[in-house]
């Protein structure tokens, strides 16, 4: 578990950050009760931190400059 909270918090810093730093929250914790806090469950933790602080700060900066469009067509 704490291995997949691992991979899901440095894909999250990356990519869908939304959806990757909550799982990565989530193995996180439960690989941190069942090893009785392994440092790699605390990292997992960790990245699932910081990977819903950098979404909310590229939301943020998105909202602070207009926003953005969806663009289909040509």
């Amino acid at each position: 578990m704490a291995v997949a909270g691992l991979v899901c918090g440095i894909v999250g810093l990356l990519f869908f950050q939304f959806l990757f730093g909550p799982l990565a929250i989530i193995f996180g914790i439960v690989a941190y009760r069942q090893t009785g806090g392994s440092g790699m469950s605390k990292a997992a933790i960790g990245l699932g931190i910081a990977d819903l602080i950098v979404f909310a700060l590229l939301m943020t900066l998105m909202a602070s400059s207009g926003g953005f469009t969806w663009y289909v067509g040509g």
